[in-house]
């Protein structure tokens, strides 16, 4: 047992005491139940871009075959999904958003009980190349104009958003002229993200709105108080950590996560990346600059790539306020060609995958337990927050751990 453990039960868990009471209200004495969970509150995750032409039908054959494999690996693994809404791709021709092909991507992971987040409503990078035949104006107006339309289209299927990514850049990005940072620029970044935050908060009250940054202490821990201060409903932080030139290590994350803890707000790691290859160069500022044609994974790089996931993951849920991790990306070589996938390129699992299998639906996940209630009809338990379903007489009684700490649940049969 490591010393993030007991942090881990103190903070995901919760003591439950079942109540169960007969048709005729009298406790179901010396009775035998079934309880399984069914769902972890937390939020475990991947971006799941290939979903798309599965779902969509867009391929047959062995591409099929393919993406299908991949998909029951990763729900054997997630509960949550991120589907990709880079305005470029999104919106290549002006007024036809790829719209249809999302939502029956978005529909379809509801339906199999998975959450969806939509990653990112406001960018720089991938923009729509289109803007820039715009005056400033007419891109801040078109900005918003996006925003509402997806949100208001997505609400109830995805009700979690990426609004603004990078924002700490994006007024001094200089790699390539972007009508969002022109806007940005113009408008500066508080301004800018509070009227992106207010246009989707106008047309989804209820959805989750994350600020998103890869640059994860000074400035964003500054522009977040900035924001805040100046009335911006954040609901939730986003951290990337994408670790292509080395694990973090336990003692810089939990440092960079007690940046926020003066904010008390929900805090997600939203892109996240341990490679099982050879490290990026140290002195590579922008990941995008590194280009090379192979980047293998090797039989050492998974070791340590098993090893530093197990220890980030617990790391993370060691803290109260991190509600969910995205893993950035399932399968080899999807972004920079890196091996920073769970899966290698032959769809086979790594040790990191088969690590975090163990712990999401083994160590921090009750199996189905039979459970004997006492002469008041109680039994008790501890369980990770989440779903769970009680069993008895060929009923089934769903019921959630909602809160840690103690708590009662009672059901009648």
């Amino acid at each position: 047992m490591s010393e993030l453990d007991p942090l881990i039960k103190e903070n995901r868990t919760a003591l439950a005491t079942v109540a169960i009471k007969r048709e005729d209200k009298a406790p179901l004495s010396g009775a035998e139940v079934v309880i399984a969970q069914k769902k972890h509150k937390f939020l475990f995750g991947g971006s799941g871009f290939f979903l798309i032409p599965l779902v969509n039908n867009e391929v047959t054959g062995k591409d099929k075959e393919k993406l299908e494999e991949i998909s029951e690996k990763f729900f054997a693994l997630f509960n949550y999904v991120t589907l990709p809404f880079y305005w470029g791709r999104f919106e290549r021709q002006r007024g036809r958003p790829d719209t249809e092909r999302l939502l029956k991507t978005a529909k379809w992971c509801v339906e199999h009980g998975i959450a969806v987040k939509g990653h990112p409503l406001c960018w720089h990078t991938v923009t729509a190349p289109w803007l820039l035949e715009l005056s400033n104006e007419e891109i801040l107006a078109a900005q918003v104009e996006r925003i509402k339309r997806e949100v208001a289209d997505f609400a109830g299927l995805i009700d979690i958003w990426d609004v603004v990514n990078e924002a700490v850049i994006m007024p001094v990005f200089a790699k390539y002229d972007n009508g969002i940072t022109r806007i940005c620029k113009e408008m500066g970044r508080i301004k800018l993200i509070r009227t992106m935050f207010e246009a989707a908060r106008s047309v989804n009250p209820n959805a989750v709105l994350v600020l998103n940054d890869y640059i994860v202490s000074f400035p964003f821990d500054v522009l977040i108080e900035g924001a805040l201060e100046a009335g911006v409903k954040i609901d939730v932080i986003g951290i990337q950590s994408h670790m292509h030139q080395g694990y973090w290590g336990v003692e810089k994350t939990q440092w960079i996560l007690s940046l926020y803890e003066r904010y008390n707000l929900p805090i997600h790691f939203t892109e996240t990346t341990i490679v099982s290859g050879r490290l990026m160069p140290p002195e590579i500022e922008d990941l995008n600059d590194y280009q090379v044609k192979n980047w293998p994974t090797t039989r050492r790089g998974e070791k340590r790539q098993a090893l530093e996931t197990v220890l980030h993951y617990k790391t993370l849920l060691a803290h109260p306020l991190v509600t969910g991790i995205t893993w950035w990306s399932f399968l080899d070589g999807l972004w920079l060609r890196a091996p920073g996938g769970l899966l290698r390129k032959d769809l086979s699992v790594k040790p990191a995958y088969e690590e975090l299998l163990r712990l999401i639906k083994g160590e921090w996940w009750l199996k189905p337990t039979r459970f004997v209630t006492d002469e008041n009809g109680k039994l008790a338990f501890r369980g990770f927050l989440g779903e769970y379903e009680l069993s008895y007489a060929g009923k089934k009684i769903p019921f959630a751990l909602k809160d840690k700490g103690k708590t009662t649940i009672e059901i009648s049969l």
